[in-house]
């Protein structure tokens, strides 16, 4: 499957939600409890999607369809680490497997390198060897856990900790581009069309 890809709108927070609930409701993977509404999918698509891109994917033959998405958003408050985001996934059921959040993530992260970002964490809650597989498939290393970090379904859950560097070793932080500027460059238009490409 090679899906298209785009920027998210608040018009995607439904599709986003239904995506995400069974993430929610039956697995340890996300630690909320309650399944967020679209309404507040789209306040999370409006803030997140403006500190770096939020991207959704659609099956190529059916536009309307969305398979997943993925975001970058703030790792922690404080300024020093606006260098650094914390990046998600989630795939809709009937898409995994397919390619489709390796598509999402590989732009999400080649997008993130073009506005300015020096370092991207994913955080997985363990075990999950599908998570863990695909991060360090596109460049992620370990970079430590918190045992016991979060209680879900009657079990401790660890939380694991996986970081790609997208800057180079010692370079200055510099301003970010504003996530609409790099989508609209012909080097973010690109990235988006080399994922609809990939086989």
């Amino acid at each position: 499957m090679s899906p298209s890809l785009r920027r998210a709108t608040e018009a995607d927070a439904g599709a986003c939600a239904e995506i995400y609930a069974p993430y929610v409701l039956e697995t340890s993977i996300s630690f909320e409890r309650e399944p967020p509404d679209a309404a507040e999918l789209a306040r999370r698509i409006r803030e997140h999607g403006e500190f770096a891109p939020w991207l959704v994917a659609h099956d190529a033959q059916a536009p309307a369809r969305c398979l997943g998405y993925a975001y970058g958003s703030r790792y922690r408050a404080r300024p020093a680490y606006d260098w650094t985001a914390e990046v998600t996934v989630y795939v809709a059921r009937d898409a995994q497997r397919r390619g489709v959040g390796r598509a999402l993530y590989a732009a999400l992260l080649e997008l993130m390198r073009l506005q300015g970002f020096h370092s991207a964490v994913g955080v997985i809650a363990l075990p999950n060897a599908a998570s863990v597989a695909l991060h360090e498939a596109l460049g992620f290393a370990p970079a430590g856990a918190v045992r016991a970090a979060g209680h879900k379904h009657g079990a401790w859950h660890d939380t694991g900790f996986w970081q790609c560097v997208l800057g180079a070793p010692g370079e200055v932080a510099r301003p970010k581009r504003a996530v609409a500027d790099v989508l609209a460059s012909a080097a973010g238009r690109a990235i988006l069309a080399a994922a609809a490409r990939a086989d």
